[in-house]
């Protein structure tokens, strides 16, 4: 492979292991940070007051609703103008008349400021969210000083992949967090980026070091920083994928008399219509990531290898995983997949993905075997 005149420059400067070290007691800290975030988010799951700030506004989004539907010239305005200011609904089915009314939104993205929904969602949200803003700056700091430790993209191992990911995983849910209130889901999310960062610093930590030469490329940092975005996006997708599963779960389940409704944990999430449509949005924001980074692996793969496609096994998971995640959006998109089914094709991309990364790069040789994990 032809390396780059930044790549030979890099290649002879030494590691910065004193760096490398800071990096390190960095991201100790945002995972010690992480976790105390997602005691926050679990105190306000179980005794904080998510809803109460949705509750204010309903009357606000009620009066919107109206508005909006009035300047379509939509025929039932007049329905919706009827209301109530509290948001209270007259029924599962609709109002006493029959007529449809409008279910106020647990998740709604409201003209309110982030600083004030935060104020308004309580205490617990208050020192979660702050806990948690604290740690994705830590992890940052961390995945910064490792890359400039390693004077490269602090992305060339498994470890150094996961690390970066997650904390991509965790600056996202942050933004969707504010956008849509979803104070509730942080436990879910924020829990299973403790998770993931701890596994991560447990069993696979690798010492700042060289790449190996085939690694010594400006395409390491285009076509392996899209896949990690992608995939920090993908993760988050995948946790609340499994939220929903476990919603619909229940909700059938009460359906048929098979579970007592009412359930608190059920009671305190977004319902399941808004975590399909959150879960929906998170897939199509990184589904054009992932693509992109599959192509420029293609091009990479041209420059290095003479060719662009040669069916080693982790570009070959990775064009499954980008078919699962393709077939996930047409499933959305079609009335008979919607919903339960759809969730799982994407559980099975990112399965797809998770197996690629934990899997084929480790245990099946390739010409991808760069995990750097022994």
């Amino acid at each position: 492979m032809m390396l780059t005149g930044n790549a030979r420059e890099s290649e002879g400067m030494p590691v910065n292991l004193a760096l490398g070290h800071v990096s390190n007691d960095f991201l100790i800290a945002a995972l010690v940070i992480y976790s105390l975030s997602v005691v926050a988010f679990a105190g306000d799951f179980a005794y904080g007051r998510p809803r109460r700030a949705a509750s204010a506004s309903r009357g606000q989004q009620a009066q919107d609703r109206a508005a909006a539907l009035a300047t379509v010239g939509a025929a039932n305005a007049a329905a919706a103008a009827d209301v109530p200011a509290d948001g209270a609904t007259a029924g599962a089915d609709g109002a006493a008349d029959g007529r449809p009314v409008a279910v106020p939104d647990s998740m709604p993205e409201v003209a309110v400021s982030p600083l004030r929904a935060i104020g308004q969602a309580g205490r617990w949200v208050q020192a979660a969210m702050a806990l948690a803003a604290v740690g994705v700056v830590a992890h940052t700091v961390a995945v910064v000083t490792r890359g400039l430790a390693v004077h490269r993209a602090p992305w060339g191992n498994m470890y150094e992949f996961v690390t970066a990911l997650t904390c991509v995983a965790a600056i996202f849910f942050l933004f969707v967090v504010v956008r849509y209130r979803a104070w509730t889901l942080g436990v879910f999310v924020m829990g299973a980026v403790v998770v993931a960062l701890g596994l991560a610093e447990t069993l696979i930590y690798t010492a700042a070091g060289q790449l190996v030469p085939a690694l010594q490329s400006y395409w390491l940092d285009i076509h392996v920083t899209a896949l990690t975005l992608a995939t920090g996006i993908f993760f988050v997708a995948a946790v609340l994928g499994v939220v929903y599963l476990a919603a619909d779960r229940y909700h059938r389940r009460v359906a048929a008399g098979r579970a007592e409704p009412g359930n608190g944990i059920m009671r305190r999430l977004p319902s399941i219509e808004q975590i399909d449509r959150l879960t929906y949005r998170t897939v199509v924001f990184g589904f054009p990531v992932w693509t992109f980074g599959v192509i420029a692996g293609a091009i990479w793969a041209d420059q290095a290898w003479g060719r662009y496609w040669a069916w080693d096994p982790v570009e070959t998971w990775a064009f499954i995983t980008w078919v699962l995640y393709a077939s996930f959006l047409h499933a959305r998109a079609t009335a008979g997949w919607r919903g339960r089914r759809a969730h799982y094709i994407q559980l099975l991309g990112f399965a797809s993905l998770i197996f690629n990364i934990l899997v084929v790069q480790v245990f099946i040789a390739g010409l991808h075997s760069y995990a750097g994990v022994s």
